[in-house]
C-alpha cells in the first residue's frame, strides 16, 4: 500500500532501531550548519555516537539572524558587532520557506519551532530604476508595473487573435473563449483595449459619501520598455517562480531558531571554534586534525559527513581522489551581501503602507526587504540591499561604513524618509565570512555533469552533505534533504539494515 501511495510514509522518527543499530560506531561531522546538525540528529535516533566540529562560536552556518550583540569578523573587515534594539532582528542568510519544502517544514514540526507567513509578493512595494527613461529615477508601485504590462501584452494577443494573425488551431468557438478570458486577465474593455483600472490602485482612494476614487491613466508600454522595468533582471516575476509562490513561511523570531531547535538535540557532541585543517582517509577510518582555543587536536571515526562549503574545503589538507579534488576547487559560489537597517519608525507602513514584500531595483541595492514580522510596531529593520554577482562582489570590498552610506544614499531615493529615521545597521557579505566563503553553490548545467557527480559519491570513508550536494542550492531545504539522503546512505553501509529514509508526504485530516 505504501508502494501504491495508499498510505502515508513514516516520518523519519517512526524508523524503530533494531538489534545492533548503531553499534556504538562513531561518525564525525564536519561543520555545525544545518546539514551537520541535522545528520548528527539523525544519526543519533540510530544509536551512533557522533562528534561535530563547527569553526564558528555559534551553529547554524549560514543559517543566521543578526539580533543585538551578533559579531562578524570578514576576512578583509575587522570585527564587527551588531547594535539593533533587543527583539530586532533580520535575517543574514535564508530568511523564506517555500510551502512545498515539505522535508523543511516536517522539521520545524518535529522540533516544535513555529512558523508565520512571510510575505514575499507585494503588489504596493516598488520599482525603481535608474537611468534616462521616462519612468527613471521615480518610484512606481509594482501594481502600477504588473497590471499596465498585463494589460497591454494581453490587448496585442486579443487583437492578433481576433484579426487571425496567430495560428492557434482554435476552433472559432474556442477561440472567441479565449478572447473572453484576456479580456479578463488583462482588464480590457469591450473594444478588446487596455484602459486603467482599479486594479492598479487610486490616487485618490474611494471613501464614503461622493468619494468615488480616482484612477490614474496608465503608463505607455514603450515608457515601461524604455526605463528598462522589463528588463530580465528587474522586472519582478517572483509570484510566477515555483520556489517563491505563496503561501511562504518563516520561523517566529528568526530563521536561526531551526538551528537553535536542532543544537538543542545535539548540544553534547557539538564542539565550537574548532577549525577543521586536515582530513584523512585510513584503512581503518577517518583521521581529522583541528584547531580550536585550547590549540591542535586529532580525532578518528568510523565514517565521516563533510558538510564544509566547498570553498572553505578548498583550504583543508585532505588525501582525496583528484575527481572530488577538481568539484571541491572549481564549483563556484555565489556573492551576495545583505544589509540590516534599522529605523525608529515604522514609515514603510506608516507612510507608505508596505507590510512586507520586495522593491526591486536596478542599482547597487538590487532588492530592498520589508519585515513579515511585528506589523503596526513601533521600530523595525529593513534590508537596505540584498545584492548578487558583481554588485555583491563591489559592495563587499567596502568597509563596513561605506556600506552603511550607499544604502542610505540609494535608499533615500526611493524612501527619503531615510535621513530622519535610520539609527543602526549591520552588514553582511557572504563571501568575505571565513567558514562561508560564498552565499551558495552555483553549478553551470555543464558543471552539474562534470563536476557535482563527484560528491554524491563517498570519497572512501568519508560522504559529503550540505547544499551543494542537491539541486536545492541555496535553500535550506538542500541541507535537511542531502542530511536524510546521507544518513541513510551511511546506515546501510555501518549496519545490516538496508533501509533508507522515506518521503515526508501531507497526511490528510
Amino acid at each position: 500500500m505504501l508502494a501504491l501511495n495508499l498510505l502515508p510514509a513514516a516520518p523519519a522518527h517512526a524508523f524503530k532501531l533494531q538489534p545492533g543499530s548503531g553499534q556504538g560506531k562513531h561518525v564525525l561531522l564536519l561543520g555545525g550548519g544545518l546539514a551537520g546538525l541535522t545528520a548528527a540528529y539523525e544519526l543519533r535516533k540510530l544509536g551512533y555516537r557522533c562528534t561535530i566540529l563547527e569553526a564558528r562560536e555559534r551553529a547554524g552556518g549560514r543559517c543566521w539572524s543578526v539580533r543585538n550583540g551578533s559579531t562578524t569578523q570578514e576576512t578583509t573587515n575587522p570585527s564587527h558587532t551588531a547594535s539593533f534594539d533587543n527583539g530586532l532582528y533580520f535575517n543574514a542568510g535564508p530568511s523564506r520557506i517555500p510551502h512545498h519544502h515539505q522535508l523543511t517544514m516536517h522539521y520545524c514540526k518535529e522540533l516544535g519551532v513555529p512558523l508565520e507567513v512571510y510575505n514575499n509578493v507585494n503588489e504596493g512595494s516598488y520599482y525603481f530604476a535608474e537611468g534616462k527613461g521616462p519612468l527613471s529615477n521615480k518610484k512606481v508601485r509594482a501594481r502600477e508595473i504588473h497590471n499596465d504590462v498585463r494589460g497591454y501584452t494581453t490587448e496585442l494577443l486579443a487583437k492578433a487573435l481576433h484579426t487571425s494573425q496567430v495560428d492557434t488551431g482554435l476552433s472559432p468557438e474556442d477561440a472567441a473563449k479565449v478572447l473572453e478570458f484576456l479580456r479578463a486577465e488583462g482588464g480590457l474593455d469591450i473594444d478588446r483595449l487596455y484602459k486603467a483600472s482599479a486594479r492598479r490602485g487610486y490616487v485618490e482612494a474611494p471613501g464614503a459619501g461622493a468619494r468615488v476614487g480616482k484612477i490614474a491613466n496608465p503608463y505607455r508600454l514603450a515608457d515601461i520598455v524604455q526605463s528598462g522595468l522589463l528588463d530580465p533582471d528587474f522586472y519582478n516575476v517572483a509570484e510566477y517562480t515555483y520556489e517563491l509562490q505563496m503561501t511562504m513561511f518563516q520561523a517566529v523570531g528568526g530563521m536561526d531558531r531551526i538551528a537553535q531547535a536542532l543544537q538543542q538535540r545535539v548540544a553534547d557532541c557539538l564542539h565550537l571554534r574548532a577549525e577543521v585543517t586536515d582530513i584523512l582517509n585510513q584503512p581503518d577510518g577517518v583521521k581529522v586534525t583541528y584547531r580550536d582555543p585550547q590549540g591542535t587536536h586529532e580525532l578518528t571515526a568510523d565514517l565521516c559527513i563533510c558538510t564544509l562549503p566547498l570553498p572553505v574545503l578548498s583550504n583543508v589538507r585532505h588525501n582525496f581522489s583528484g575527481d572530488v579534488s577538481r568539484a571541491i576547487d572549481f564549483v563556484p559560489y555565489i556573492q551576495t551581501s545583505k544589509i540590516g537597517l534599522q529605523f525608529k519608525r515604522r514609515f514603510w507602513e506608516e507612510d507608505e503602507q508596505i507590510y512586507g514584500g520586495i522593491t526591486h531595483t536596478n542599482n547597487e541595492l538590487t532588492q530592498i526587504f520589508y519585515p513579515s514580522y511585528d506589523y503596526l510596531s513601533q521600530k523595525g529593520i529593513l534590508i537596505g540591499y540584498y545584492n548578487f554577482n558583481e554588485k555583491a562582489k563591489a559592495v563587499g570590498e567596502l568597509p563596513y561604513a561605506e556600506r552603511e552610506q550607499l544604502a542610505l544614499r540609494k535608499g533615500q531615493l526611493i524612501h527619503p524618509q531615510y535621513p530622519k529615521e535610520f539609527e543602526h545597521s549591520f552588514s553582511v557579505s557572504w563571501q568575505k565570512q571565513p567558514y562561508s566563503l560564498g552565499g551558495w553553490a552555483l553549478y553551470t548545467p555543464e558543471q552539474r555533469q562534470t563536476l557535482y557527480p563527484a560528491l554524491l559519491r563517498p570519497e572512501q570513508r568519508v560522504y559529503f552533505a550540505g547544499e551543494h550536494t542537491t539541486y536545492l542550492t541555496a535553500w535550506m531545504a538542500g541541507a535537511f534533504e542531502s542530511a536524510r539522503s546521507t544518513v541513510a546512505a551511511v546506515h546501510s553501509r555501518l549496519s545490516e539494515q538496508r533501509v533508507a529514509y522515506p518521503s515526508v508526504k501531507p497526511v490528510s485530516n
